[in-house]
C-alpha cells in the first residue's frame, strides 16, 4: 500500500494515507500530539467557528500549532521536532455561516501556520438563526459554492484547500443532486481534495455509513484525490475502505479516540508487520504524556474532567478494562488521576496480567466490534457548536 504522489505533492510530510480527523471536543492539541508521536502524518484541528477566530477567541490561542510546540516542547521549533512535538503539517478547519467571514477566518488560520485550510461543510450541527452552517449548507449549494469561493480567494495559492462533506443531506434525489455540483465545484475552483463521510447530515452519527456511496464516487470520478471517513473502528478498517472503495485516504475519526496506537498499527501493516495493541507499559506512558499536554494547554482545573472521557476510552486496552474504566469515571482531579495510572499501569499489575496468560494482542475483527459498541455507548461526538464558544 503506497500513498497517491499527488498527496505529499500538496502536502509535503503527509506520507501515509490516512489522518486524524477533527473531533469537536476531542482533537486539541494534546490529542494530536500524541497522535503523532504514534505515527499519525497529519492532523485536522477541531471544527473553529470564524466569528471566534475574528474576534481573538479561543482558536487563536488553543489552536496556534507552533504557540502549542513551544509551551510544551523546548521553545525552538527544531527541539520540538527531534522531541516528537510538532504539530505539522496540520489543517485548521473553519465553520461559519457568512462567506466573507468564513473568508476572513480562514485567512487567520493561514496565518498561523496552518499547512491546509479545511472547510467545513459536514458536521451535522444545528442552524443559527435560520442560518445554514456546517453540513447544513449541503441543502443550499450555491451558498456552499460561495463559501469555497470566498476561502479559496481569501487564501494564499500556495497553501491548500479542501473541503468536509458528507454525501448528501438527506437521501431525497434532489439533496443528492445538490452534494454532486458542490464536490464537482469545488474540484473546479481548485481544491485539492475532498474527504466524504459517508452518511447523510440527517442521520448524525447514527446508523451504519454507506461505503458503497464511496465506491461508487471514486469510481465514477477516477481523477481526484477523495478520502474516505465513517465507521472506521480499528485500523484493519483503514485498509478494507481503501480496499473496497478506492479513496485515496482514510479519515479516523471515532476510532482513534483513546486509541493513538491505530497509526503505529497502520505503518506496521504497511510494512508487512501485524497490527499488535498497546503493553500496559506503553499506555501508562501515553496517557501520562497526554494529561500533560492537555494541562499545559487547558489549565489543571479543566484538564481533570476533560481528560475523563479519554480515560474511559483508553481503557479498552487494558486486560482489566472494567475495572480501568470505572476508576477513570470517578477521577475530579489530578492527583486522582495520579492514583489510577499508579495503581493500575504499574509493572506489577503487568506481571500480573502477563501471568494470567494476557499479552497485546494482534487487532481482529472482534476488536472492531468492541470498539463500536464502546463507542455508541460512551462516545458520540460532541455537537460541533461545542469546540467553537
Amino acid at each position: 500500500m503506497r500513498i497517491d504522489p499527488r498527496i505529499p505533492a500538496a502536502v509535503p510530510g503527509f506520507d501515509a494515507p490516512f489522518f486524524q480527523a477533527g473531533l469537536a471536543g476531542y482533537s486539541d492539541g494534546a490529542m494530536r500530539l500524541v497522535a503523532r508521536m504514534h505515527g499519525a502524518p497529519f492532523c485536522v484541528t477541531e471544527a473553529l467557528l470564524d466569528r471566534t477566530l475574528i474576534n481573538g477567541g479561543k482558536g487563536r490561542r488553543k489552536e496556534d500549532p507552533d504557540l502549542i510546540a513551544s509551551e510544551i516542547g523546548m521553545g525552538e521549533i527544531e527541539d520540538n521536532r527531534a522531541a516528537s512535538l510538532d504539530d505539522h503539517p496540520l489543517a485548521g478547519q473553519i465553520m461559519g455561516s457568512w462567506p466573507d467571514e468564513i473568508a476572513r477566518g480562514a485567512e487567520i488560520l493561514a496565518g498561523m501556520g496552518h499547512e491546509v485550510i479545511d472547510v467545513n461543510l459536514a458536521c451535522p450541527v444545528k442552524k443559527i438563526k435560520r442560518k445554514a452552517r456546517g453540513g447544513h449548507f449541503l441543502a443550499f449549494p450555491e451558498d456552499a459554492i460561495g463559501v469555497l469561493r470566498a476561502v479559496r480567494d481569501a487564501v494564499p495559492a500556495h497553501i491548500p484547500c479542501t473541503v468536509k462533506l458528507r454525501r448528501s443531506f438527506n437521501d431525497t434525489p434532489e439533496m443528492a443532486a445538490n452534494f454532486e455540483r458542490i464536490f464537482d465545484a469545488s474540484y473546479e475552483m481548485g481544491y485539492a481534495w475532498a474527504t466524504v463521510h459517508c452518511r447523510t447530515v440527517e442521520q448524525k452519527y447514527l446508523g451504519p455509513g454507506r461505503w458503497e456511496f464511496l465506491r461508487d464516487l471514486v469510481s465514477r470520478r477516477p481523477d481526484r484525490v477523495i478520502f474516505g471517513s465513517g465507521d472506521i473502528w480499528t485500523v484493519l478498517d483503514i485498509f478494507r475502505m481503501m480496499d473496497m472503495c478506492g479513496v485515496h485516504g482514510v479519515s479516523v475519526a471515532r476510532g482513534c479516540i483513546g486509541n493513538p496506537w491505530i497509526f503505529r498499527q497502520a505503518r506496521e501493516m504497511m510494512a508487512g508487520r501485524p497490527p499488535v495493541g498497546p503493553s500496559i507499559a506503553e499506555q501508562r506512558e501515553t496517557l501520562l504524556a497526554h494529561y500533560r499536554f492537555s494541562e499545559i494547554i487547558h489549565g489543571a482545573r479543566r484538564t481533570s474532567r476533560h481528560m475523563r472521557k479519554f480515560g474511559i476510552k483508553f481503557a479498552q486496552h487494558h486486560p482489566y478494562a472494567q475495572q480501568v474504566k470505572s476508576a477513570f469515571i470517578r477521577c475530579d482531579d489530578a492527583a486522582e488521576w495520579a492514583a489510577v495510572i499508579d495503581h493500575h499501569y504499574g509493572a506489577e499489575v503487568e506481571a500480573r496480567a502477563q501471568s494470567a496468560g494476557w499479552a497485546p494482542a494482534v487487532v481482529t475483527d472482534a476488536s472492531a466490534a468492541m470498539a463500536m459498541e464502546d463507542a455508541d455507548m460512551d462516545c458520540g461526538p460532541a455537537d460541533c457548536a461545542s469546540s467553537t464558544g
